[in-house]
């Protein structure tokens, strides 16, 4: 009689497991599609960043590039000025 209790007991809790199995399947399937297109969300993200960040660095660069320019253009003709000053008709 314990022998067969214990071999009913085996088939109803093997047979139970069987669907559990394949449900664990279905969620490891399930999170490594969510964990892919995560990454790829991600990877987009970041490289739109990095574009965005790069062409705003660019355009600071080119505008302090520009201001640098002016600046020194003119504290060139100011030095110049100041030189023409003392240069003028010192041979009269």
């Amino acid at each position: 009689m314990k022998t067969g209790i214990l071999a009913i007991a085996l088939l109803v809790g093997s047979s139970a497991a069987l669907p559990v199995y394949g449900q664990v399947e279905q969620d490891l399937k399930d999170a490594g599609k969510s964990t892919k297109d995560a990454a790829e969300t991600g990877t987009k993200k970041a490289a739109k960043g990095t574009k965005k960040g790069a062409e705003k660095a660019g355009h600071e660069t080119k505008k302090g590039a520009e201001t640098v320019g002016k600046e020194t253009k003119k504290g060139t003709h100011k030095a110049a000025d100041k030189v023409a000053d003392k240069t003028d008709d010192t041979s009269k």
